[in-house]
């Protein structure tokens, strides 16, 4: 495969081009994970999250470059909402790291094409690609809408939740479960009001439960906390490396899932297009001969028998 030279070198047109096979053509994106696979999973994935406007975009664009000066090589993956016009990524978040672009960082923005609730294969597999292209750390910002900030933690080996003081919702999402997935928490935007009493909020329903738990103020805007959040993730970077094999299990685990499921999704979806009994069943149920379970069972039992 003549792009694989060039993405070993981490040439940003090679890279732009294979990020864009794993998107939109499923078929030679298969034709080149199986030339990449092999060296992939050594990298350590950072998953910055939380809810909109928690400033992550700006954040990114400073870490970066804190990261760069740690001697370290990181990339980032900024999974965008998908327009609904194009099908294509929103591409604010690229506007807001341009900073981090400049200095040799590479950012892309990826379509999560409707993911909430799943970690797109599309997600997975540019992971991949800049894995080979020799990125480490990589970065992945989340949409921070739905269901998609917990998924997130099943792909990262360290999980960032930013909180920003003036989202209402803050404290309501520290109380609803986005807390369980973090390895470090941010209050974000420091410099506004309002950020020393979400830090003790944070302390309240984080501190006592976990331990280990690390909670930090940065400001992107004042350039405040960057270095030490940076320091903090270059430590734990150490200490996942180690862990790497089992995070990487359970993370083949949820993607294998993932893909039978999916491959089945398919199967099924072919089977009702071709069958009969799919449109007698359909009938009855409209005319209320049968109520929809009853007429799922017994579809389901003839697709699968």
């Amino acid at each position: 495969m003549a792009l694989l030279p060039d993405l070993k070198k981490a040439k940003r047109g090679a890279i732009a081009k294979a990020i864009s096979i794993m998107e939109n053509d499923p078929e030679e994106a298969r034709k080149l994970i199986k030339k990449i696979y092999k060296v992939s999973g050594k990298s350590i994935v950072i998953g910055i999250t939380g809810p909109a406007g928690a400033g992550k975009s700006s954040l990114i664009n400073r870490l970066s470059m804190e990261l760069k000066k740690l001697k370290l090589k990181p990339a980032v993956l900024a999974v965008d909402p998908t327009s609904h016009v194009t099908g294509g990524a929103i591409l604010g978040d690229r506007v807001r790291m341009t900073e981090s672009t400049d200095t040799g960082t590479y950012i892309r923005s990826i379509a999560s094409r409707g993911a909430t609730g799943a970690i797109a294969h599309s997600v997975r597999n540019s992971l991949r690609v800049l894995e080979y292209a020799g990125f480490n750390p990589i970065i992945i910002e989340s949409v921070g809408a739905g269901q998609t900030e917990v998924d997130i933690s099943k792909i990262a080996d360290i999980t960032v939740v930013t909180f920003n003081p003036h989202t209402g919702d803050s404290i309501q999402t520290i109380k609803a479960g986005i807390t369980e997935i973090g390895d470090i928490y941010l209050v974000n935007k420091s410099d506004l009001d309002g950020a020393t009493q979400l830090f003790q909020a944070l302390q309240d329903f984080i501190g006592t439960a976990e331990e280990e738990a690390v909670i930090l103020k940065t400001s992107a805007k004042k350039n405040k906390g960057i270095k030490e959040l940076a320091s903090k993730l270059k430590e734990l970077m150490k200490q996942k490396t180690k862990d790497k094999k089992d995070s990487e299990k359970l993370r083949l685990e949820s993607e294998l899932e993932d893909i039978i499921l999916n491959n089945v999704r398919q199967e099924i979806s072919t089977m009702i297009g071709k069958s009969k009994s799919f449109s007698s069943y359909l009938k009855k149920v409209q005319d209320k001969k049968i109520d929809p379970f009853e007429a799922a069972d017994k579809l389901t039992k003839n697709f699968i028998k």
